[in-house]
């Protein structure tokens, strides 16, 4: 990462996140956070976000995670396995999402995210393993 600014570093990390607008809120090993703000041209029908877009802001802060938390000489992660549960709907405002380290080994890592709405509602769990890439 070269620039100072986090968003603009994950930007460059995951080309994807800049398309869906995700800003950096906080970016560290014990827990990275980030938000995707309610936009009608990430919706379904009914104005509801799709669930693509919030699995999109998981995958993108669970391996941001998963990546801050590698062991010594490896060359990365990438996504092995990753379950979501939908509990709500959101059709305004913005979702943040919280995600965590539940194990960091040599060979997988696996990290949980919870998606919250701007009223700290819960609208998604998520639940995924990171293959460590060897360096």
């Amino acid at each position: 990462m070269t620039s100072t600014d986090p968003t603009e570093n994950f930007y460059a990390l995951m080309p994807l996140t800049r398309t869906f607008g995700i800003t950096i809120v906080a970016y560290a090993a014990d827990g990275v956070r980030a938000r995707l703000a309610w936009d009608a041209s990430l919706c379904t029908a009914g104005g509801v976000l799709h669930g693509g877009a919030l699995m999109a802001l998981a995958d993108s802060t669970g391996g941001a995670c998963a990546f801050l938390n590698l062991p010594a000489g490896s060359a990365g992660t990438t996504t092995i396995e990753s379950k979501t549960n939908f509990i709500r709907a959101v059709r305004d405002g913005y979702v943040e999402s919280h995600s965590r380290p539940l194990h960091t080994g040599k060979t997988v890592i696996v990290v949980e995210t919870d998606l919250r709405d701007d009223r700290d509602r819960l609208v998604a769990r998520v639940t995924q393993s990171q293959l460590v890439l060897a360096g």
